[in-house]
């Protein structure tokens, strides 16, 4: 089949749900032996679940990602992979005016350092190996300013800015660093936040109308990118933020 990762492992953070849980899901349809890596044990352990119930492989890791010790165990049990997937992230709505510094210091940490601390992890063996993909989970916010995200769209224009540096300084070792830059889509983040308006499915059709195609995405549409640049046909793809937005930064559409 196209993009396999049959033999390959895998390591996927955030992966208990949303987009991490779809991109191990499908990572394990392709024939990857997935590490399931997330904040909560249960929610890790459910996704395995899935996976195994489909006849796939998968494990189950604990990982806080703002925590050195979690790192140090979490080596001890997956000392190398084929493909590494920073995908755990955080969000916050508010303004430089309404951000404070706890809560610019509490995105950083997850968004920024969690994604530093997972590619100091696994990136190392991948080097020493001279083969791996490293896809990270940026934003289309990454890639301009989005209202009333102050702190998370910063912290993701600094992943791009990781991902683009790290390409660069290990070109030529066999390892490729890229990026997938996702519009909005329909996770349990996003359903969560509809429950907080007054009319839910108002809000719903309002967030699909600022989109080029007039709806979210689905988290295994941003899984399937991501298999692609973690597979072995996208050998020439390295330090690329690959838009899945259903065109949203081909035509600045607004986001709320």
């Amino acid at each position: 089949m196209p993009f396999s990762l049959v033999s390959k492992t895998a390591l996927v953070t955030g992966a208990g749900s949303g987009i991490g849980q779809a991109i191990a899901e499908v990572f394990a349809r392709a024939g990857a032996h997935v590490w399931v890596a997330d904040l909560r044990a249960e929610t890790a352990q459910g996704t395995v679940d899935r996976i195994r119930a489909e006849g796939g492989k998968a494990d189950a890791l604990a990982l806080d990602v703002t925590s050195d010790a979690d790192f140090s165990a979490a080596l001890e049990r997956v000392p190398v992979v084929d493909v590494l997937v920073a995908n755990a992230g955080v969000g916050h709505v508010g303004t430089l005016l309404t951000t404070s510094v706890a809560d610019l210091e509490r995105v950083f940490a997850v968004n920024v350092q969690g994604v530093f601390r997972t590619l100091k992890a696994w990136m190392p063996g991948m080097v020493e190996r001279r083969r791996g993909s490293v896809v990270v989970m940026a934003s289309a916010a990454g890639l301009e300013g989005l209202v009333d995200r102050f702190a998370y769209s910063a912290s993701k224009h600094a992943v791009v800015g990781m991902t683009r540096c790290a390409a660069i300084d290990h070109a030529t070792s066999g390892v490729r660093v890229n990026c997938i830059c996702p519009g909005r889509t329909e996770t349990p983040f996003v359903q969560a936040r509809l429950k907080e308006y007054p009319d839910p499915e108002a809000a719903y059709q309002e967030m699909c109308s600022t989109q080029a195609q007039r709806r979210m995405g689905k988290p295994e549409e941003i899984a399937h990118a991501a298999l692609f640049l973690a597979s072995d046909e996208a050998g020439f793809v390295t330090g690329a933020s690959l838009c899945v937005d259903g065109g949203w930064m081909a035509g600045m559409f607004p986001q709320r």
